[in-house]
């Protein structure tokens, strides 16, 4: 914590300085392997939903040519329709804030 250190010499405080960074570079270490443990175990998570998006996927379109679906895992056909008609169609949603006007009056309505 510095305190105490008054009376050490330089060789001293050298010496203190090296232990310090030793002990920081172990901590960094430790770190960084639990750092990689975690990404490890994320990306093994990772796979084992992918396989289950494909196996829910599967069981709810039938199976369909996963060579245009292996480029974009993520992009399934829209809601309600045949997967063999629309294998690669993208469903894009766009919110908007309500009207200013329209919450307005709908809170002084309320009141």
């Amino acid at each position: 914590m510095g305190e105490q250190l008054y009376g050490l010499s330089a060789i001293n405080l050298q010496d203190l300085e090296n232990q310090l960074e030793l002990s920081l570079q172990g901590v960094r270490m430790k770190k960084e392997q639990i750092l990689k443990d975690e990404i490890q175990e994320l990306k093994r998570k990772e796979n084992l939903i992918f396989q289950e998006n494909v196996e829910l996927y599967h069981k709810v379109y039938g199976s369909i040519d996963m060579t245009a679906t292996s480029k974009n895992p993520f992009v399934l056909p829209p809601y309600g329709t045949n997967a063999q008609e629309y294998p690669q169609e993208l469903v894009q949603l766009q919110l908007f804030q309500p009207e200013q006007e329209a919450y307005e009056t709908s809170v002084t309505t309320t009141k």
